[in-house]
């Protein structure tokens, strides 16, 4: 088999396929969470503690010299991409557990096993008369 129908077989696998979905449906999903916590969540929490926004919280290190710019470590903007990551990681959490709790449920309701058809039925009771007969 030539490495391009190799490659051709791995791509059109359905992990992978989901695995891509679940990609680009991820980083759809990272921009909302971002959006979520730098305009809804972080202004209120910036209010209580003060009205301090923290993007803008940062320690300049050395200040801009003509056209040299200032070294500023921009320690409000790493606060809040844990944040957003805390936001991610607890939806996806709650997501997963979602997904098991459906799977135990469809897991502890075993199905009944089907009914004999007509030909096990009639089979049964050429059986029962055989085993009758010999008896006797």
């Amino acid at each position: 088999m030539s490495l391009l129908n190799e490659f051709k077989a791995f791509a059109v696998k359905g992990n992978v396929v989901d695995m891509a979905v679940g990609i680009i449906i991820g980083a759809a999903f990272g921009k909302i969470v971002s959006s979520f916590v730098g305009d809804v969540i972080m202004p209120p929490i910036g209010l209580l503690i003060g009205g301090v926004d923290f993007s803008d919280l940062a320690i300049t290190l050395k200040a801009a010299e003509g056209d040299i710019p200032a070294v500023v470590l921009s320690y409000g903007k790493f606060i809040q991409t844990i944040l957003d990551f805390v936001i991610v990681a607890f939806a996806i959490f709650m997501g997963v557990k979602a997904i098991n709790k459906l799977k135990r449920e469809e897991a502890a309701a075993p199905e009944a096993p089907p009914a004999p058809t007509k030909d096990q039925e009639l089979l049964t009771e050429i059986r029962d008369l055989l085993k009758s007969q010999r008896d006797k």
